[in-house]
């Protein structure tokens, strides 16, 4: 399976983007799958999960109240809508997909599929 993520760019403090993930090679809907970020010199931090179903979602702290995730199984795809954009947001985004029998995970190991990253800058 690869995953595609796309979506990045330039933004305002305060805007919003939409990340979105592709997936191709294999369907992805009996995985729980995620958005890390990592920023110039800090390690790849959890942002936001989704169960299979998507039925649940997860959220780390700083991003709880702006960001929503979500995923069309039907067309293999996951979303993060990003919304109240602040300069600490800045980083280059993954999506990446849990290991299969795993459920919800924050941690990096605990996924075995990555996409390549997708760079969200927001201008203070």
């Amino acid at each position: 399976v690869q995953l595609q993520a796309f979506g990045g760019g330039l933004v305002q403090a305060g805007g919003s983007l939409r990340l979105s993930c592709a997936a191709s090679g294999r369907t992805l809907s009996s995985y729980a799958e995620g958005w890390f970020r990592q920023a110039p010199g800090k390690e790849r931090e959890f942002v936001t999960g989704i169960s299979w179903s998507g039925s649940s979602t997860f959220y780390a702290d700083s991003v709880k109240g702006r960001f929503t995730i979500s995923r069309d199984n039907a067309k293999n795809m996951v979303y993060l809508q990003m919304n109240s954009l602040k300069p600490e947001d800045t980083a280059v985004y993954y999506c990446a997909v849990v290991r299969y029998g795993l459920g919800h995970s924050t941690k990096v190991y605990d996924y075995d599929v990555w996409g390549q990253g997708t760079l969200v800058t927001v201008s203070s």
